[in-house]
């Protein structure tokens, strides 16, 4: 984490009478940064979806911040920010921890590949999971939802490459993957989720992505959910549908080289 990073995310955990001036400051002026980066981010969302026929609020922003202290987090709350997801149960459930004074108000979404071995944390802050790609980690969150007595909304990550490294199911197993969240005791099956390769246009990568929220919701009707969409490629996301956006660099800045 960087030296303002780290300046930040201690000053929101002390007292009021502790905090120097100058830390004050600090803390203003990346809430002016984070709220003008906002704005604008919203401006693209509306103007997207002017262009694509559809309601500005039909799409929520999941701001993405893995590598920004729990600070961050604070002030995008206080600037009207809802949702907010990551990608390392490592960085997030001490984050999460951090902020479990902003609940029940505040939504984590776990949005990175997961391993089976980190389901039992994530369900633990995570209300909905955006890339559930295998069978086995459906049947894993499903077992560690029950014992922690939680309902988790799980979303199939679809590849639209077919390159399995990147994770994703094919969308010749979407339909199974569906069933087996569906019929899995304490996860809701939410709908999709995709990532545009990078040496494919956007427009075209995520053409490919109604015909598997299509064979979602023939599994569960009321699985609307359309996850697609960063930075760089949201307004491509909305024009096929997308309900939530995943925007990271647009909204909180170049990324801190670490993180503790």
């Amino acid at each position: 984490m960087d030296g303002r990073a780290a300046q930040r995310d201690e000053v929101a955990g002390r007292d009021d009478g502790a905090v120097t001036g100058e830390e004050r400051l600090a803390a203003a002026s990346r809430k002016a940064e984070l709220d003008g980066r906002l704005v604008t981010v919203r401006e693209r969302i509306a103007a997207a979806c002017v262009a694509a026929g559809r309601d500005p609020e039909e799409v929520t922003l999941v701001a993405v911040t893995k590598t920004f202290p729990a600070s961050d987090v604070r002030l995008l709350y206080e600037l009207g920010v809802r949702d907010v997801g990551e990608n390392r149960d490592q960085e997030a459930a001490p984050k999460a921890a951090e902020c479990a004074d902003l609940a029940p108000g505040l939504t984590w979404h776990f949005v990175g590949q997961l391993q089976t071995n980190k389901a039992a944390s994530v369900v633990r802050y995570a209300r909905v999971v955006h890339s559930v790609d295998r069978l086995r980690l459906a049947r894993a969150l499903g077992q560690q939802a029950r014992k922690a007595g939680r309902v988790v909304t799980c979303l199939v990550q679809v590849s639209l490459d077919g390159d399995p490294g990147r994770g994703g199911a094919v969308p010749a197993q979407v339909p199974e993957l569906a069933a087996a969240v569906d019929g899995e005791e304490g996860l809701v099956l939410g709908g999709v989720m995709a990532i545009a390769p990078l040496e494919v246009p956007p427009v075209e990568a995520f053409a490919r992505l109604p015909a598997a929220a299509a064979a979602v919701r023939q599994i569960r009707p009321e699985a609307a959910m359309i996850s697609a969409g960063m930075s760089g490629d949201m307004e491509a996301a909305i024009a096929v549908g997308a309900t939530h956006v995943r925007v990271g660099t647009a909204l909180l800045g170049s990324r801190p080289a670490f993180v503790r």
